[in-house]
């Protein structure tokens, strides 16, 4: 789907103003290189009602993404104005309460080509964007405009992430979490992992 955006590659850098703390200021990607995770997460537009609970819950698990040195980053096609209207008109609502990440200002839709997420309608399509510490693209994922996302999974991934970047030569199998076993890339090691995994799921079958 993407030309110029791939998992490996290094993340289009941009420089936009976003709204944190009810306050403006410039926000520039490439300044979280060598400190933090970045997770970019698009919405189509502020007042719409999907994105809204996915920033809720995000914000509920702000403390998560910060233990694993992780720096949410809201991006709309919304002017900066529309980002401290939206936000303020939900906390007097008691719906967003004080949002704990910026929210990025697309308005000339130059952060949404970059990442090819530009709709025919000028809108971004729902998308999440992990890059680890070095800059470098490691997950991405485009959903449908109505389809909410699971912080639960986008969590889950990221700790996969750093832990198989940490741990070269290991990975992580399906419906992994980070308690669970690990896998070795070493073929032998694999195979035997297969092979107990198969065992185990025979027995489960015995005993029904």
């Amino acid at each position: 789907m993407f030309n110029n955006v791939q998992i490996g590659r290094i993340a289009p850098n941009f420089i936009s103003v976003g709204v944190y703390k009810n306050c403006l200021g410039k926000i520039r990607l490439s300044d979280y290189q060598c400190k933090k995770y970045v997770i970019l997460f698009f919405y189509p537009a502020n007042f719409t009602s999907v994105a809204l609970t996915e920033l809720i819950n995000i914000n509920e698990r702000i403390a998560e993404f910060r233990s694993l040195s992780t720096q949410i980053l809201g991006i709309s096609i919304d002017s900066p104005f529309s980002h401290l209207e939206f936000l303020i008109s939900k906390k007097s609502q008691g719906e967003l309460y004080e949002l704990n990440y910026p929210l990025i200002s697309d308005l000339n839709h130059t952060i949404s080509n970059k990442y090819n997420l530009l709709t025919k309608d000028g809108f971004s399509l729902p998308a999440l964007f992990i890059i680890d510490k070095e800059g470098i693209i490691q997950y991405y994922n485009v959903q449908s405009l109505l389809c909410g996302r699971s912080v639960d999974e986008l969590l889950r991934i990221l700790k996969s992430i750093q832990y198989v970047k940490k741990n070269p030569g290991q990975g992580c199998p399906a419906n992994w979490k980070d308690s669970d076993k690990i896998i070795d890339s070493y073929h032998l090691k694999l195979k035997l992992y297969a092979k107990n995994l198969y065992l185990k799921k025979m027995n489960k079958l015995c005993q029904n």
